[in-house]
């Protein structure tokens, strides 16, 4: 058990404090400590800890970090503070709240244990100062929890950045992309029609943050894409050219907002689902053409009439396993409850990189670069993508053939062998990506080629094949 020397505070308070909406009990324990003119570390000590503060790998403490407290603790933050407890369990998501290492009862002394708090009730962001000061009279920083769909403060043109990265910035400036707030307020729209439609609004913004997500990465090879680049200059201050690879990690989530709202409405939209429906046959199975009526119609939605084809021939992203759970819903033919005829079942490998978890392999790559020591931060993430797309796709390709054995010998052996052979060319371009990327990352070829089951002539020929295609 950990202990500090306590300090000497009054326990009935002698100025108020009162807690923001949805702030971490770690952030209002900060802010208390700075009225009353003490450090935190100070203040911190009038409770006994039962675990370490949470540290980022250089050593730095972690922002995102939260308190849990027992019964008695609870009571002397309320004292501190000056506020109700029911006024503080309304307004601190993490109040009342049970760990293992907090002793259970009413009575002892006040005892505090250390958690994530992504972990505890969501995501965790930056508050933004202007609104702390004016709401609390005094300036300082304030960590919240906060959906992504709600980060904008549109009163200060700011987007509020999550608090688990070891970065410097609280926010970004959007106050010339007005479209950002638009896009906030036209959230709670779609959160209703999804409600409507029998679908939970965290996972339709999941979903749709997955699709673009995707997007923004393939979009550095989008001639054709203008939007996004615009924006990233201006929340960048005028010019993201200086640190792109940096700006393009910390800038997406506000950069990317107003298309995954898009998004999420346009797959809530029971026509959108109408056209995967027609695209894929209506009944008649057949593959999924790049030319489709619903990938056309989504690029349009997002103002991008050129992006249907690019977004169609994304096999095994997370847009074609939504449209493949819509089409097996249609046939009846998805099985028992289960994520494959759920639409809005995100995959773990399509599920976006967090901000933190980005930088963190940016550091590592800045460090040791081409060591080979590590996949993630030795081959490009787009080449990463790269191979999970191709191995996604055949897997998608493969999901495909459950119910579609019905009709003629002639009909059904031509469309079984199809699919196959579309999935293997999908698993064999895969193999030679993920051994060129192997050999680059710095992992001898001899072991390349025993690895893959390749003598050296053919590990050759995967190699100019892949270089020469350039992708």
């Amino acid at each position: 058990m950990l202990q500090t020397r306590p300090v000497t505070v009054a326990a009935g308070g002698v100025f108020r404090v009162a807690p923001l909406s949805r702030e971490t009990t770690s952030s209002l324990i900060c802010r208390i400590a700075g009225r009353y003119g003490l450090e935190a570390t100070a203040l911190r000590s009038c409770w006994k800890w039962r675990s370490h503060q949470p540290r980022h790998d250089g050593g730095g403490a972690r922002a995102d970090a939260e308190v849990l407290l027992n019964t008695a603790g609870r009571q002397l933050l309320a004292g501190l503070c000056g506020v109700e407890e029911g006024v503080l369990g309304r307004a601190l998501p993490s109040w009342g709240r049970e760990d293992a290492r907090l002793p259970a009862g009413d009575g002892g002394e006040p005892v505090a244990a250390w958690r994530i708090g992504g972990a505890v009730a969501g995501p965790v962001a930056f508050g933004c100062r202007l609104c702390t000061a004016r709401r609390t009279g005094a300036a300082g920083r304030a960590v919240l929890y906060a959906p992504r769909w709600d980060r904008v403060c549109v009163r200060h043109g700011r987007w509020l950045l999550d608090a688990d990265a070891d970065q410097p910035h609280e926010y970004v400036d959007v106050r010339r992309l007005p479209e950002v707030g638009a896009a906030q307020r036209r959230w709670a729209g779609v959160a209703r029609r999804a409600v409507r439609a029998g679908a939970e609004p965290e996972r339709v913004f999941a979903l749709a943050q997955a699709v673009v997500a995707r997007w923004w990465e393939q979009a550095l090879h989008w001639e054709r894409e203008k939007v996004w680049p615009r924006r990233l200059h201006q929340v960048a201050g005028g010019d993201a050219g200086g640190d792109l690879e940096w700006w393009r990690i910390v800038g997406r989530d506000a950069v990317v907002f107003p298309e995954v709202v898009a998004v999420a409405d346009a797959l809530l939209d029971p026509g959108m689902g109408e056209l995967v429906w027609v695209d894929s046959g209506a009944g008649q199975p057949r593959v999924l053409s790049v030319d489709g009526l619903f990938c056309r119609r989504l690029g349009e939605r997002v103002g991008r009439e050129w992006l249907g084809p690019l977004a169609a021939a994304d096999h095994g992203g997370p847009l074609i396993a939504w449209m493949g759970s819509v089409i097996r819903l249609r046939r009846g033919a998805g099985g028992p409850p289960g994520y494959d005829n759920d639409p809005w079942w995100l995959r773990r490998e399509h599920q976006p990189v967090t901000m933190a978890g980005q930088l963190r392999v940016l550091g590592k790559e800045k460090r040791a670069p081409g060591s080979g020591t590590m996949w993630r931060a030795s081959v490009p993430a787009e080449q990463r993508a790269q191979i999970s797309s191709l191995v996604d796709g055949a897997q998608e390709q493969l999901i495909q053939l459950r119910g579609a054995q019905t009709g003629s010998s002639v009909d059904v052996s031509q469309h079984l062998l199809h699919i196959l052979s579309h999935s293997a060319d999908l698993i064999e371009k895969a193999l030679q990506h993920t051994v060129v990327a192997a050999v680059n990352a710095g992992v001898p070829p001899q072991d390349v080629a025993r690895w893959a089951k390749l003598p050296p002539g053919p590990l050759a020929d995967a190699l100019k094949a892949y270089q020469g295609a350039g992708d």
